[in-house]
């Protein structure tokens, strides 16, 4: 078997294994990832005299303790927002279609519009309306078919926190073994790749996290403040999605809007929850992206949103959890790639100087 086969049956082992067993895989990726981005404060702690086996306890300790007592915190006041929203969507609809029914009405007499073009207009928009939810609804049931329905939620608390110590314990002889492995004729090679993919994960998950958290606390805070009903949700919601480019505010801003004009009957509650979303995209734009993300996944965010979608649908949530960090593997490997062809022969021929054009010449005529 040549190394090409090899590498092409392996990457093909690899997505069917994905794809076979991602019902159950969601407690062991995430394990991977909290051991991933846990691993350099137990590097640190050994390096003030700490045993590995010592600092990985206190780090998992802690990290679980932090996020139970977040959620001893906040799941009480989210789980009776939810309720809440529950209960009074039929009202809220309803309130929302009156005032809608209005406005149509005033536009009409004040345009002089016919009533049936006005009624095949507010059919069109509800067919259109209809296709698009079914679509996210697909996409959805998918993501949550194809992740959190086949996993139990009991495998997920304890396992998680299980997998995430003994990856964290022994990451580095994980990672040496693995060195071991490589192929000498091109072991350089592969460990400088490799030290590209985890500078760019590193620096992206690391950001990315941070970015969202205080997205998630901004929104939840501005829209409480506010007095939107739901901000809480909303909020962190929102912040939490940030993650995708674009999608999360542009979800947080429609959601919330939406809702404010069920619930508010003046203007400037709305304009200023608008105001929010504005500051919010001025602030993960331009001031936390740059400073705590940059340019370290070196994607352009189409991809982003491309890759997590099509994680999402093929993949489930564990998908969306692998998305970005293949996504981000495959662009250092194409660059590397690329940069390979572009000092290759192929690409500037013998005696020719980089920079210039090829003179392509028609042949004379026989």
């Amino acid at each position: 078997m040549g190394p090409r086969v090899f590498w092409i049956v392996l990457v093909l082992f690899g997505f069917f294994f994905l794809w076979g067993l991602s019902a159950i895989l969601l407690p062991f990726v995430l394990g991977m990832a909290i051991a991933y981005f846990l691993d350099p404060l137990v590097d640190w702690l050994e390096l003030k005299k700490l045993s590995r086996a010592g600092g990985t306890a206190i780090v998992i300790l802690l990290f679980f303790s932090m996020i139970c007592l977040v959620l001893m915190l906040f799941v009480p006041l989210i789980e009776n927002q939810i309720v809440n929203f529950a209960s009074r969507v039929p009202a809220l609809t309803a309130g929302l279609r009156d005032r809608l029914d209005a406005l149509v009405i005033r536009l009409q007499v004040q345009a002089g519009i016919p009533m049936a073009d006005v009624a095949s207009l507010k059919e069109a928009a509800q067919g259109e309306a209809g296709r698009v939810l079914s679509w996210f609804g697909t996409i959805l049931t998918g993501v949550f078919h194809g992740g959190l329905a086949f996993v139990n939620v009991l495998s997920l608390i304890f396992v998680t926190p299980v997998v995430a110590f003994y990856l964290l314990r022994d990451w580095d002889l994980m990672v040496a073994r693995i060195d071991t492995w490589l192929p000498r004729k091109h072991a350089a090679t592969i460990r400088a790749q490799a030290s590209e993919i985890n500078r760019t994960l590193s620096g992206f998950a690391r950001g990315q996290a941070i970015l969202c958290l205080i997205m998630a606390v901004f929104y939840a805070i501005a829209l409480s403040l506010d007095g939107l009903q739901f901000g809480l949700v909303i909020g962190l919601v929102t912040g939490l999605l940030v993650f995708i480019p674009f999608v999360g505010t542009l979800v947080g801003a429609i959601t919330s809007i939406t809702l404010a004009l069920m619930q508010f009957d003046t203007w400037p509650p709305t304009l200023i929850i608008g105001g929010i979303f504005a500051l919010g995209s001025i602030l993960e734009g331009y001031v936390l992206q740059p400073l705590l993300v940059g340019d370290r996944v070196g994607l352009h965010p189409v991809w982003v949103i491309f890759a997590l979608l099509a994680g999402g649908v093929v993949f489930g949530f564990v998908g969306i959890l692998l998305a970005v960090p293949v996504t981000a593997v495959i662009g250092v490997l194409c660059r590397f790639g690329l940069s390979r062809y572009l000092a290759s022969p192929l690409y500037a021929p013998p005696g020719f100087e980089t920079g210039q054009d090829i003179a392509l010449t028609p042949k004379e005529p026989v």
